[in-house]
Parts: C-alpha cells; sequence; structure tokens
C-alpha cells in the first residue's frame, strides 16, 4: 500500500446529526485535497479535502447510505441529515476531511485533478479575513451532534 500513504494517528468523525459516525485505527493514509468535478458537486463546495484509508480499519455506529457516482466511485452521506462523508472505491474510503472531530491532523501531500481546480481560489489568499460577528453568535443555536 504505497501509494504515498504515510502512518497516521486512529481518528473519527461523523455527519452533523450524529447518526452515522466512524472510527479508524492507526495506520497508513494520506491525505489530499480533490478539486475534480464530481467532488465539487458531491460536496456542493470548490475542492474536497479527503483522508484516505484501507476500507478494513473502519468501524461504523449508524449505516451511511451511498450513491454511485461513477463506474468506479460511491459517495457515502448520512441518511438522516445529508451530511458527505466519504468517497468510497473497491478496497479504499476517502473520508472528507470536514467530517473528522477537530483537532484531527490533516496535511495534504498534494493537489488532485487541477485541471478542474476553481479560478477564484488564488484570490482566498489576498481577501480579509473575518470572524464571526457575536451579533450573530448571540443568536444561532446549533441543532448538530457534539463532536466526541
Amino acid at each position: 500500500m504505497d501509494r504515498g500513504f504515510t502512518e497516521h494517528p486512529a481518528f473519527h468523525g461523523g455527519c452533523q446529526c450524529g447518526a452515522v459516525r466512524y472510527s479508524v485505527t492507526a495506520g497508513p493514509a494520506k491525505d489530499c485535497v480533490c478539486h475534480c468535478r464530481m467532488c465539487q458537486r458531491a460536496t456542493g463546495n470548490a475542492f474536497a479535502p479527503l483522508v484516505e484509508v484501507e476500507a478494513d480499519r473502519v468501524t461504523w455506529t449508524g449505516t451511511p447510505a451511498e450513491w454511485a457516482s461513477s463506474s468506479v466511485a460511491w459517495r457515502g452521506f448520512c441518511p438522516t441529515c445529508g451530511t458527505p462523508l466519504y468517497f468510497r472505491s473497491d478496497d479504499t474510503i476517502e473520508f472528507m476531511a470536514g467530517t473528522l472531530v477537530t483537532g484531527t491532523p490533516f496535511d495534504p501531500i498534494y493537489n488532485a485533478s487541477v485541471e478542474s481546480r476553481v479560478d477564484w481560489l488564488d484570490a482566498l489568499t489576498h481577501a480579509p479575513s473575518k470572524t464571526t460577528d457575536p451579533a450573530i453568535l448571540a443568536v444561532v443555536r446549533s441543532f448538530q451532534a457534539p463532536e466526541e
């Protein structure tokens, strides 16, 4: 399983509502960012930050739903809240980095499918950064499950 994999600590994560959770044992993993159109459309975002692991190292609580997005890829998501969780091929699962519990290491080693990379990503490094307005934080009530 060479293909750019490095040793990674055990990690876990899940969906927004808590109906689907996963745990991955320590071992080889590969962090990357995919810019392909399928990942863009599956996540509703400009790219998909992914952590790839061998499928047999994953333990599930709850059952994700899947949809075949191509002849070689299945997209897993929570059937209750719709959170995109992963991209699966025959023997590996690539988890969406946004579903990892906060603090989980994520260190992408490459960008994939850059021919589909959106042009405006470069502008983000020059755009001003702002924290969330305290007035907004005061009225927002999250319905998301707590992180474990």
